[in-house]
């Protein structure tokens, strides 16, 4: 399955999905592509697969990412060669992607469950950017990019405020696993989910579970 994060620079998809790493099985990240440079602290591989912009356009051109997109002067993709090899490792992926990125991949993969992350308030926002070191000009148009993209959330099947980091964890544990036991989910992974050969043959047969 894939599963799509988003949310406003500074609501803190970072940490929560790590937290989610940590603590659910069978379940990758996939790492963004970025021609962005590399921060201090920044791990290749871990935090974005660092490209040049001739890399990223050959990328583009070969058609190796399943989205991609230019923000703030730079492109940020998801690449294709690591959903598949999850789904082939029987992984479920996580991404975590901008509004516009959740929505193509919701078009190639309508099953992905996407999730929509809310900080707790606009003021609580603007705080939390201070302290990663956006200047003024900077924070406001950040504070308006953020509108725009909470006014989308509507287009997610699920929103969760970020505000008590444990909760949020909690609401979206329930979530994956929610969506892990759907019909759908259920039937595409039936043999491993079903351990005797006559229920399932029951299931294909008789109840049209093809």
């Amino acid at each position: 399955m894939l599963f799509v994060f988003s949310a406003p620079s500074g609501t803190g998809k970072t940490t929560v999905v790590n937290r989610i790493l940590k603590d659910v099985d069978n379940v990758r990240r996939v790492i963004t592509a970025t021609t962005r440079p590399k921060r201090e602290g920044e791990e290749e591989g871990v935090d974005y697969i660092f490209l040049s912009l001739e890399e990223f356009e050959r990328g583009i051109e070969e058609g190796r990412f399943l989205e991609y997109a230019k923000v703030y002067g730079n492109y940020y993709g998801t690449p294709k060669e690591q959903v598949l090899r999850n789904e082939e490792e029987g992984y479920d992926s996580i991404l975590v992607i901008d509004v516009q990125g959740a929505q193509t991949i919701k078009r190639i993969y309508p099953e992905s469950v996407l999730v929509f992350l809310l900080p707790p308030s606009i003021e609580e926002l603007k705080r939390r950017l201070l302290t990663r070191g956006y200047g003024q000009e900077n924070l406001e148009e950040r504070i308006k990019t953020a509108r725009w993209e909470i006014s989308c959330a509507k287009y997610f099947d699920y929103v969760v405020v970020n505000e008590f980091l444990d909760d949020t964890i909690q609401a979206l544990e329930n979530i994956i696993l929610s969506a892990r036991h759907s019909a759908k989910s259920f039937l595409k992974n039936l043999e491993k989910r079903v351990k005797d050969d006559k229920i399932i043959t029951y299931l294909q047969e008789e109840c049209g579970w093809r």
